[in-house]
């Protein structure tokens, strides 16, 4: 399988390809630690350049988020907590929707969760978020929550999670109470029911070993969003919802990570599943371009309030926009 192989499981459920990448070694700190960051950055167009300034400005915080000071108001009385992806942080996957919802009078938090050291040569290079356990990770999504609610004196919170960090938010909404915090869960690009990477998944579960090589070459996270994983299964038993939280998918049908996509959508009562698609279907926006789209932007601005004004059309996004940038700055 050689690097094909390789180039699709770092590809599986949102993390960027990382050929010949060594496993993150695992810090000290306990598996459900976060970081809350507070430098604000600039808003930012797409996720290469939202990337590049990560990069250059570790612990910077997506414009118009982490204001702890900020009140909701009566237009918006909920805060709006965003959950990134896999190998990524808050900045890198909300340096465009935070500015906007802001704009918009919300208050917006953002963490970084399932934080990892990842060395090169002995030596420390980089910290990642994004690579930890899902279940530690949604013990400290629900930290976060309840200082947002303390903060803000909100009842409570609308959640927006991004591919790994829809999973990470549903697991505290269904499995640890959070239902009594959250009104509206939002899932974009979410691997509500894992992938199977262009059939690779199977193969991987057919030879011996084969999960341990995905969570030590890449991540325990990579691992647990595969199509039949004990996580996902977990998660879904006894059914993908619970009663009195609003619950909103909203994919692609030409998700690069998600296969098939209809593994987004949520099977159980109170789910609303959109298709991009169906709403524009000359826009064929991807897995890693969706935070990124204006169209999307505005899907996600009007679930959350439907008399928002739009301020993107419907416009052709042709088939793999931006997936040549994305290997690229995932291994430079």
């Amino acid at each position: 399988m050689g690097l094909t192989f390789s180039v699709a499981v770092a590809l599986l459920i949102g993390a960027p390809p990382a050929i010949s990448a060594a496993a993150p070694t695992l810090p000290s700190a306990s598996a459900d630690a976060m970081d809350v960051p507070l430098d604000i950055g600039p808003g930012q167009a797409t996720r290469s350049v939202a990337t590049a300034y990560a990069h250059a400005h570790p612990g910077s915080a997506p414009a118009g988020s982490n204001d702890f000071a900020c009140e909701p108001s009566a237009t918006h009385p909920r805060p709006v907590v965003l959950a990134h992806g896999t190998d990524t942080e808050a900045y890198a996957d909300w340096a465009a929707l935070s500015p906007a919802l802001a704009a918009d009078g919300y208050c917006v938090f953002a963490l970084n969760y399932g934080g990892a050291i990842e060395e090169e040569n002995g030596d420390i290079a980089h910290e990642t978020y994004g690579v930890g356990d899902i279940v530690g990770s949604a013990t400290a999504f629900g930290s976060f929550v309840d200082q947002v609610l303390t903060a803000t004196g909100a009842d409570k919170v609308d959640v927006i999670g991004y591919s790994q960090g829809a999973t990470v938010t549903r697991h505290y909404v269904n499995k640890m109470g959070g239902d009594a915090y959250v009104d509206h869960w939002v899932g974009l690009a979410s691997p509500t029911y894992g992938g199977v990477m262009f059939g690779l998944v199977p193969i991987v579960r057919a030879i011996p070993g084969g999960e341990d090589f995905v969570e030590d070459v890449f991540s325990r996270a990579v691992r647990e969003q595969m199509q039949g994983s004990d996580t996902l299964n977990a998660l879904n038993d006894g059914g993908d919802t619970v009663p009195g939280v609003r619950y909103t998918t909203i994919g692609s049908t030409v998700d690069e990570m998600i296969q098939p996509s209809s593994n987004i959508a949520l099977r159980d009562a109170g789910a609303e599943n959109i298709v991009l698609q169906d709403l524009c279907p000359s826009n064929l926006t991807g897995h890693f371009r969706m935070p990124y789209d204006p169209f999307v932007i505005d899907v996600i601005r009007t679930v959350l309030d439907p008399d928002a004004e739009r301020h993107a059309s419907c416009s052709v996004v042709p088939l793999g926009t931006d997936i040549p940038q994305v290997v690229i700055d995932a291994n430079s």
